[in-house]
């Protein structure tokens, strides 16, 4: 087995139950093969970004330990977009639940369908304050401390503290 690296994966619904469709995207990671959630942040309730007329989303970021290379877990998040009920649809508009991946242990990659870090993560609220949870000393790609950065997106990207999240076990996932 491959050695296991932490990576972060963001978390977001802003269509049905939005609470429920994360817990369920979190039994499907802890689910995935060679891959254990560490830690998951509370949920936030958030502003939609990039396209603001649509319903706020619930937020959280999930640190995990994976032995899934890169391409291998994007293409599991996918899949676990799919099985929960994502359909293809306009970029940043509604959806039933998003899985982003983040931050893969000290990889910086730019491929055509993965970049890592996510190129949009140190621009988004929605994705700083609930990563500070986890990683407090995290710092952006231009060095700024996470608590920096977030007090200077939070002016125009409010999020507010919706609850705790605790992961469900694997045997959760549809």
């Amino acid at each position: 087995m491959a050695e296991r690296v932490r990576a972060f994966i963001g978390l977001g619904a802003n269509l049905g139950d939005r609470a429920a469709t994360i817990r369920r995207a979190l039994a499907c990671l802890a689910a995935l093969p060679a891959t254990v959630v560490r830690r998951v942040s509370h949920l936030y309730e958030t502003a939609p970004w990039g396209k603001p007329d649509q319903p706020w989303f619930l937020n959280a970021v999930a640190e995990i330990d994976t032995g899934l290379p890169p391409h291998d877990l994007l293409r599991a998040l996918k899949q676990i977009e799919t099985r929960l009920g994502r359909l293809p649809g306009e970029r940043w508009g509604p959806r039933v639940i998003d899985l982003d991946l983040l931050l893969y242990d000290e990889v910086t990659l730019r491929t055509p369908d993965l970049t890592i870090p996510h190129p949009y993560m140190d621009q988004r609220a929605f994705v700083l304050v609930p990563l500070q949870e986890l990683w407090p000393d995290y710092q952006t790609a231009d060095g700024t401390p996470i608590a920096q950065a977030i007090a200077r997106l939070l002016p125009t990207q409010p999020v507010r503290l919706w609850g705790a999240l605790t992961p469900p076990p694997p045997t959760d996932c549809p």
